[in-house]
């Protein structure tokens, strides 16, 4: 199971990689942004990469929800703790996450572009609940990372130690979430979104 959730894993690992690359892109505006994620979808938005994620992800859940049965118990170092927890947050999004861009998709007709993923990011009040939820997945996914890392490696050439280099990949990941929130909220100052995605908010707002 734990080889299953591996390959599974490093499979989520590229696409991931590449959205919060994208995300990134955001600081040099919405056009930037959307350009970008054009460009992405040839790679990962057709039927037969598309149905490769969606199973690893179908994996990751299942196989890391039965392996956090198995290892809550038995974590004893911070890393392992990190470990388990960071896996459960990230099956917990990853089941609303992809749930709420096939509704969109399916149900709405909407394109779940940059205007969707950002619409509840920057709508008062529920950045109260988007803030957290997107920043923790993002924190979690290297923490994830961070803990596989410490586990696995063993010093490198500038003679940190796998726990240290486990620690700088914290500390990026902290530093890139400040930098992806930056971007996907401080453009909205000038930027109006489309009619289609005026709804959701409006939408977002009677809930």
């Amino acid at each position: 199971m734990i080889r299953i959730h591996s390959i599974s894993g490093l499979t989520i690992t590229v696409f991931i990689g590449l959205h919060l690359f994208n995300h990134f892109c955001s600081i040099f505006g919405v056009a930037t942004h959307i350009a970008i994620m054009d460009t992405l979808r040839l790679f990962y938005r057709n039927t037969f990469v598309e149905t490769i994620l969606l199973v690893a992800v179908l994996v990751q859940i299942v196989s890391g929800i039965n392996l956090f049965k198995k290892s809550r118990k038995t974590a004893t170092s911070h890393f392992e703790k990190l470990h388990i927890w960071t896996g459960l947050y990230l099956a917990f999004f990853l089941i609303v996450h992809v749930s709420a861009v096939f509704i969109a998709r399916l149900f709405l007709h909407l394109d779940t572009n940059f205007y969707f993923g950002v619409a509840g990011l920057n709508t008062f009040p529920f950045y109260w609940f988007f803030v957290p939820y997107y920043g923790l997945a993002i924190l979690s996914f290297f923490g994830h990372i961070a803990s596989v890392h410490n586990k696995k490696m063993k010093s490198n050439v500038l003679s940190l130690t796998p726990a240290q280099q486990a620690k700088s990949i914290l500390i990026f990941g902290f530093v890139l979430t400040i930098i992806l929130f930056y971007g996907l909220t401080n453009h909205f100052n000038g930027v109006t979104f489309p009619k289609e995605y005026r709804i959701i908010i409006e939408k977002i707002k009677k809930v």
